[in-house]
């Protein structure tokens, strides 16, 4: 359903060469938002073909586990649009799945990097620009395998992002700004274009990640995985005037798995 809930709004949205964050960023085009997408991948600047994206689209490649590329975003996204007034960081996923015992010291940093440094790094260099107009909406996509097996650093990061919504939301509620986060469970997508982990699995590491499937599907209270779009309609309806008295929340979607 379109309702036109952005139009003349502009949005950031982090990870959008693929899976949930393209599909965002489709949505708000459709919803009438002026779009900036972001993503390391040279696949994000396909959603300049998107229709009706002439002029509407911006499109950056961008490491965003460097804070200084995340300034560099919103810096651009400002001399393009002129205002930031919604920030989706979407950037995050698990790298490896297995035992906390097995991991390496530098694939616990790198998980950690991965997903929580992105969205901490995006809210603090959109935030100043939405403090000073006085309005914007940040969803933080998070995880809720905060309670899950084989992905214990992922799992900590998500937790991060979590604490990284409620505080925030405290510290700028009264300034306009509202701070919320989703929760997505088990999502069916295409296979990913660019893996998040290039090296082959192992049979080992296949047994592990089954393991997380089947812990996923058992809590779900609908015994499924959800679709892309049951993600994003969540999302946008946070980032939207819709839910302007909800903030500091985070929403599970996972089927009434609550994380």
């Amino acid at each position: 359903m379109t309702h036109a809930r952005f139009q003349d709004q502009v949005a950031v949205v982090t990870g959008a060469a693929q899976g949930i964050g393209r599909r965002v960023a489709e949505r708000l085009l459709d919803e009438g938002a002026a779009v900036a997408a972001v993503d390391r991948s040279e696949l994000v600047h396909e959603l300049r073909a998107q229709p009706g994206a002439a002029g509407r689209v911006f499109t950056l490649t961008a490491d965003l586990e460097k804070f200084g590329d995340c300034n560099g975003v919103m810096a651009e996204t400002l001399a393009r649009f002129g205002r930031i007034d919604v920030l989706i960081n979407n950037v995050g996923g698990t790298i490896w799945a297995k035992p906390f015992e097995h991991y390496a010291e530098e694939e616990i940093e790198a998980e950690v990097r991965r997903s929580l440094f992105p969205t901490l790094w995006c809210c603090r260099a959109a935030l100043p620009a939405m403090v000073e107009q006085g309005k914007g909406a940040i969803v933080n996509v998070s995880s809720i395998a905060t309670r899950s097996v084989n992905r214990v650093p992922y799992g900590a990061a998500k937790g991060g992002v979590n604490a990284l919504t409620a505080c925030l939301a405290f510290e700028t509620a009264q300034r306009g700004v509202r701070v919320n986060a989703t929760a997505p469970g088990g999502t069916e997508a295409p296979p990913r274009r660019i893996p998040r982990n290039a090296a082959p699995q192992s049979d080992q590491e296949q047994v592990w990640y089954q393991q997380i499937v089947d812990q996923t599907v058992a809590s779900s209270l609908m015994k499924r995985y959800g679709s892309i779009d049951e993600q994003v309609g969540a999302i946008l309806f946070l980032a939207s005037d819709e839910a302007g008295y909800i903030t500091g929340v985070t929403l599970p979607v996972g089927g009434g798995d609550l994380g």
